[in-house]
């Protein structure tokens, strides 16, 4: 991964999504003026216990009319002990599983999932879901929570506040099995920061603080990859 893929981000997050990968994409093809599928897989992160690893793949279609290019992801779960894989797609207005759903529905749309953070126990897994469209100042954070022993995938943001932008920043440490948020209108810089359980109730969350568990591997698999035939 490329340092700036690592800094550059929308929202500014502590927790980037590949922009930097996104953006060097659509300039490369757009000096050829040709369209194309292009695919970028993320860092793995392994839980506490060392059971399992959970990654995104990232997929961009990029068309001459770089407003017309599209970016969708799924989640992958991946059971270390028995090598089961999980594919999970977050319940977010512009998420859909990119391998599935092709069409004009799509356009300009970027919905890029990532791996934040196990829980402390390594029960439960926590993704950002950075959602967007080309050409367009509408940006915002969903929480994806994936809870293994119940089977449950809940897909939450802050709900009843006015914001425009919401940043996932982590686990919440007063309350460990709530999500925290900063959010606020855009312009404005006194943004605050939130807890979301997993029905989207909001709570604000002054003095509190992100927390983020697991560990971050890189493999030869890490970055962008191979286009598809």
């Amino acid at each position: 991964m490329s340092q700036q893929s690592i800094q550059i981000d929308p929202l500014d997050s502590p927790h980037p999504v590949p922009w930097g990968w996104v953006l060097a994409t659509l300039n490369a093809s757009s000096s050829s003026n040709l369209s194309g599928t292009y695919c970028y897989r993320s860092q793995s992160l392994i839980s506490p216990g060392q059971d399992y690893a959970a990654y995104s793949r990232i997929q961009m279609q990029v068309e001459p009319e770089y407003f017309r290019s599209h970016v969708t992801s799924v989640l992958f779960l991946e059971n270390l002990r028995t090598g089961d894989l999980q594919a999970i797609t977050p319940a977010s207005p512009l998420a859909d599983n990119p391998f599935l759903n092709t069409g004009g529905d799509l356009e300009g749309r970027i919905s890029m999932v990532i791996p934040v953070s196990w829980s402390e126990s390594g029960d439960r897994l926590l993704a950002r879901e950075f959602e967007s469209f080309f050409g367009s100042d509408i940006a915002s954070d969903y929480a994806v929570i994936v809870n293994q022993p119940r089977n449950r995938v809940n897909t939450v943001a802050p709900t009843k506040i006015d914001y425009t932008n919401a940043i996932l920043l982590g686990w919440s440490h007063c309350q460990p099995e709530l999500v925290l948020f900063r959010a606020g209108m855009m312009g404005d810089e006194n943004w605050q920061q939130w807890r979301v359980d997993t029905t989207g109730q909001t709570i604000l969350a002054k003095g509190d603080r992100p927390v983020t568990y697991g560990q971050v591997s890189n493999s030869v698999w890490t970055g962008p990859q191979m286009q598809p035939q």
